[in-house]
């Protein structure tokens, strides 16, 4: 499984620590990561070009897309991070929202969105909020899909499968994920 992980940039100022032992916790777990905070810092963004910063953009983008779910730490407070919870949730991702007991996430620890979890944390109860929230993810993520196909389309399914020595649901699954390749 893969998680998205966002924070503050600013924030690393204050709260690198955490963030790195929200990363490990997760890495601990077999969770690959797909993040960009812990390598940027504030002052490269901000001498960034437009063309640039859209790119960036489109990457992030991109980032949340691939992910099964979205890891947010929320103590110092971020626009650009309300910004990528909206996005993560607009894609139908589940998103966990972490912060400290004195940095409460007011404008969306109260949302009715089904799939955001807000949660306060310190060290002694991260691992098991996070733990508990990936098997949440791993209950959701998988989704049967039943439809009918007619004879011809079953016989070339059966064939192409044979072919490439793999089950009908795997070369399916290959062939809607290479489609949405193309399409990034």
């Amino acid at each position: 499984m893969r998680a998205y992980f966002t924070a503050s940039i600013v924030g690393k100022k204050d709260y690198l620590d955490e963030y790195t032992h929200i990363l490990t916790i997760l890495e601990e777990n077999g969770i690959e990561i797909i993040e960009n905070i812990i390598h940027n810092n504030a002052k490269r963004i901000e001498n960034e070009t437009v063309d640039q910063r859209i790119e960036i953009q489109k990457k992030l983008e991109k980032n949340i897309l691939e992910a099964d779910f979205v890891v947010v730490e929320a103590s110092f407070p971020s626009i650009s991070v309300g910004y990528e919870i909206s996005l993560s949730l607009h894609r139908g991702k589940p998103t966990l929202v972490l912060y400290t007991s004195d940095h409460h996430p007011s404008l969306i620890a109260n949302s009715d969105e089904d799939k955001l979890v807000c949660e306060q944390y310190t060290k002694q109860t991260v691992d098991s909020i996070i733990e508990d929230s990936i098997k949440y993810v791993e209950s959701i993520n998988e989704s049967r899909f039943t439809f009918y196909i007619s004879s011809e389309l079953a016989a070339h399914l059966d064939k192409s499968a044979k072919k490439t020595c793999v089950p009908k649901a795997v070369y399916l699954r290959s062939l809607i994920k290479e489609d949405m390749e193309k399409k990034i």
